[in-house]
C-alpha cells in the first residue's frame, strides 16, 4: 500500500532569486522557499534566503562558476527531476531571473519531458537592477529609449559566433552585457571594429545590489585596461552607452554613510537581524557571527510559578527584551486575558525593552534616563517602594546591583530567572569570511557577547574598531584588555548604529 508521502505529487519551482539584495526577492519567491522540502541553490543566489526554508528542508548547493562546477547542468537537471518524482516540493533558486541567460528554460524542458509539474517564478534581473544600484538608468529620455541585452559568456574570438557583433554595435540605445568580464577587452574591440565609437562610456558593477558592490568606469577603448589595472573580477554586469554619464548624479547606493564597511554582529541569531538590517540599510557589509543563544532557565517550573503570581506584585521590572519575551511566553500559556496581570506597575531598563513590552499591548510606567541598572535604580528613588513587592525578571547571570539597591530602599524583591545565555555553535562560513576578509568594526551588545566571542579564539584584525552598546559592556571589554573605539551615547541598538555612523561621519 502506498504511503501518503509517496502518493504526494511533487513539483519544482524555478525561482528567480534576484540580483542579491534580500529585499529584491519577490513575495512569490519567498513563498516557494517556505513551501520547499528541497532547496537547490546556485552561486549567485543569496544564501541568506535559506533562512526562509523549513528547518527540516534539504538544502543542496549546486553553484557554478567559470571552470568550477559543483554539479554539471545535466546533474542539476537530473537532481531536480529525481527529487520532485519522490513527491517533494523542490525550489530551485537561480540568481536574477531564471530564464534570462539562466538556463531556467532548459531545466523547465527537462521537467516537462519527465512529466513533473513545475512553475517558473520570474525574478528581478541584474541587467536592470545592477545598473540602477550603481546610479545608471538603462533607459533615459535624454539618452535613449532602446535597450539591448546580450551575454558575454561566449568567446568573441572563436571562428563562428551566435552573437552578431555588427548588429549589437550598430543598435541604438543602451547595451547591457551579462557575464564575460574576462572577455570584455575582446568584446569591446569587436564592437569598435563593427562601428561602435571608442569613446562610448562603459561601466561594470560587480556583486550588484549587495554591500560588496563595486563599480568601475571607462570607455570601449580603455575598459580592458581599467579591468587589468584594478584587478576587477566577475560576477559583474556591464553597461555600455551614454546613460553611464548619469551615475555622477544618481549614484545613491554606493554613497550611503556606511557603504563598504565590513561590520561584525555578535548578537544571537534571532536578534541579529534587527541590528544587521539597520547597518545594512546604511550600506554596511554585515558579517553575522552569533556568539550566544538564549535557552530556558534550569528551573523552568519555578519561573512559571512566579509568572503565575505576577499579578500579586506591586512592580514588574524587566531588564532585557529577552526577559519580556520569555515572561509573556509563559504568561499567555497560563492566562487567556492580558487583564490577568492585574494592577501591577511595569518598569523597563531601556527603550528596546519598553518597545518589546508594548508589543504585548501593555504600557511602561517607569523608564530611566540612562538605560543601565544604575539609571533604573535612580528612577526608583523617586518612587515610594518601601515594603512594596517587586518581581525582577532577569537573566541567570546578571549584575546584582538592581536587586541589592531596591532591597536597600526597603522593597521586597523576588528574582525570576527567565533565561540563560549559552555559547552558540560557531557559524563556520562567517568565521572563514572574517578570517579571510577581516572587518572594519565589531559590535558588542552585552557582556556575554564579549565573553563568548573571545572564547572563539579569533584574532582581531589590525585596525578593527570595537563598538560597545554601553558602559557595562565597555567595562567587560576593558577588563579583557580591549580598547573601545565607539560607545553608544544611548545604550540601545539604534544608539549603537548612530554611534558607528557618527564615528565615520567625523
Amino acid at each position: 500500500m502506498a504511503t501518503k508521502k509517496s502518493a504526494k505529487r511533487g513539483i519544482c519551482y524555478l525561482v528567480g532569486a534576484g540580483p542579491g539584495d534580500p529585499g529584491l526577492l519577490t513575495l512569490r519567491g519567498k513563498e516557494c522557499i517556505e513551501l520547499a522540502d528541497v532547496v537547490v541553490y546556485d552561486y549567485l543566489s543569496n544564501a541568506d534566503f535559506l533562512r526562509y526554508a523549513k528547518p527540516d528542508a534539504e538544502k543542496i548547493y549546486v553553484g557554478k562558476k567559470s571552470k568550477d562546477h559543483t554539479l554539471s547542468q545535466e546533474g542539476i537537471n537530473k537532481l531536480i527531476v529525481e527529487k520532485a518524482r519522490e513527491g517533494k516540493v523542490v525550489t530551485r533558486l537561480k540568481g536574477g531571473d531564471p530564464v534570462l541567460f539562466g538556463r531556467g528554460a532548459e531545466e523547465a524542458q527537462e521537467l516537462s519531458d519527465a512529466g513533473v509539474a513545475f512553475e517558473i517564478v520570474p525574478g528581478v534581473t541584474s541587467a536592470i537592477a545592477g545598473p540602477a544600484y550603481a546610479g545608471i538608468p538603462v533607459t533615459h529620455r535624454s539618452h535613449c529609449s532602446q535597450l539591448t541585452i546580450f551575454t558575454g559568456h561566449e568567446d568573441p574570438t572563436k571562428p563562428e559566433s551566435s552573437l552578431d557583433y555588427a548588429k549589437i554595435a550598430q543598435a541604438d540605445g543602451t547595451k547591457v552585457m551579462l557575464m564575460g568580464v574576462e572577455r570584455i577587452a575582446d568584446i569591446a574591440a569587436k564592437l569598435i571594429e563593427h562601428g561602435a565609437k571608442p569613446a562610448t562610456p562603459v561601466a561594470l558593477t560587480r556583486w550588484a545590489t549587495t554591500a560588496r558592490q563595486q563599480t568601475i568606469e571607462g570607455t570601449l577603448a580603455n575598459i580592458g585596461q581599467v579591468i587589468a589595472d584594478t584587478g576587477f573580477k566577475a560576477p559583474a554586469v556591464c553597461v555600455i552607452g551614454s546613460v553611464v554619464l548619469e551615475r555622477d548624479k544618481l549614484n545613491w547606493f554606493e554613497n550611503r554613510p556606511l557603504f563598504g564597511k565590513r561590520i561584525v554582529v555578535t548578537r544571537t541569531r534571532t536578534q541579529a537581524g534587527g541590528l544587521s538590517k539597520q547597518l545594512a540599510d546604511l550600506g554596511a557589509n554585515v558579517i553575522e557571527i552569533p556568539t550566544i543563544r538564549i535557552e530556558d532557565p534550569e528551573d523552568r517550573k519555578g519561573f512559571a510559578q512566579l509568572v503565575m503570581d505576577s499579578h500579586t506584585y506591586d512592580w514588574l521590572v524587566f531588564t532585557s527584551p529577552n526577559g519580556v519575551e520569555k515572561f509573556f511566553d509563559i504568561f499567555y500559556k497560563l492566562y487567556a486575558d492580558a487583564r490577568s496581570i492585574g494592577g501591577v506597575r511595569i518598569a523597563a531598563i531601556g527603550p528596546g525593552t519598553a518597545e518589546k513590552i508594548k508589543q504585548y499591548h501593555l504600557a511602561v510606567d517607569l523608564l530611566p534616563e540612562k538605560f543601565v541598572a544604575e539609571g533604573l535604580v535612580k528612577a526608583f528613588k523617586d518612587q515610594e517602594v518601601e515594603n512594596q513587592t517587586i518581581l525582577w525578571v532577569k537573566a541567570e547571570q546578571t549584575r546584582e546591583i538592581l536587586g541589592n539597591e531596591l532591597t536597600g530602599m526597603g522593597a521586597i524583591v523576588d528574582e525570576a530567572i527567565a533565561y540563560r545565555t549559552v555559547p552558540e555553535n560557531a557559524n563556520h562560513e562567517a568565521i572563514v569570511r572574517f578570517k579571510e576578509e577581516g572587518a572594519d568594526v565589531i559590535t558588542f551588545t552585552s557582556s556575554s557577547t564579549v565573553e563568548h566571542f573571545l572564547e572563539l579564539g579569533l584574532t582581531l584584525p589590525d585596525g578593527i574598531k570595537i563598538a560597545s552598546i554601553g558602559p557595562i559592556t565597555s567595562e567587560t571589554l576593558t577588563k579583557r584588555g580591549l580598547k573601545i573605539d565607539i560607545e553608544a551615547a544611548e545604550h540601545s541598538i539604534p544608539g549603537l548604529v548612530r554611534a558607528i555612523q557618527d564615528h565615520y561621519a567625523q
